[in-house]
């Protein structure tokens, strides 16, 4: 699908979307010391954080499993997928309790997550239509 996409299109998009998610985050940050609880700010930082540290972990594991040598694509999709479920289920429980326990702060991490997204897929869609589009 995105086969004709330069080699170094990915590096630089991952570097994009890291920066663009901390400048986001921080003008979210501002906005909800206004008009929302301290926590709730504190908490969308600390989501940001959460998906560029999960990023960054996705980006280690395919690098590892690019240095393996040849693979089939089916053992390649169970090596990162398993430990990418994982993650992302540790994740999910620390932030379901986190809303929990103080639902200011566990909303806001979880915004700081949908912000990270959102950053993340218009910085896709972005490098998608300066490259022609999808074929």
């Amino acid at each position: 699908m995105l086969d004709n996409l330069p080699t170094n299109t990915l590096p630089r998009l991952l570097r994009r979307t890291t920066l663009s998610a901390i400048i986001v985050g921080f003008i979210g940050f501002v906005v909800a010391l206004f008009v929302a609880p301290p926590l709730a700010a504190l908490g969308l930082v600390i989501g940001v954080g959460l998906a560029i540290v999960n990023l960054r972990f996705l980006d280690r594991q395919a690098a590892r499993v690019e240095l393996q040598g040849e693979q089939s694509s089916k053992a390649i999709r169970r090596q990162l997928g398993g430990k990418t479920v994982g993650r992302l289920a540790v994740m999910t429980v620390v932030v379901l309790a986190l809303v929990w326990l103080d639902a200011p702060l566990g909303i806001g991490i979880v915004a700081g997550l949908v912000l990270y997204q959102i950053v993340f897929v218009a910085n896709v869609l972005r490098v998608v239509s300066n490259q022609g589009g999808i074929e």
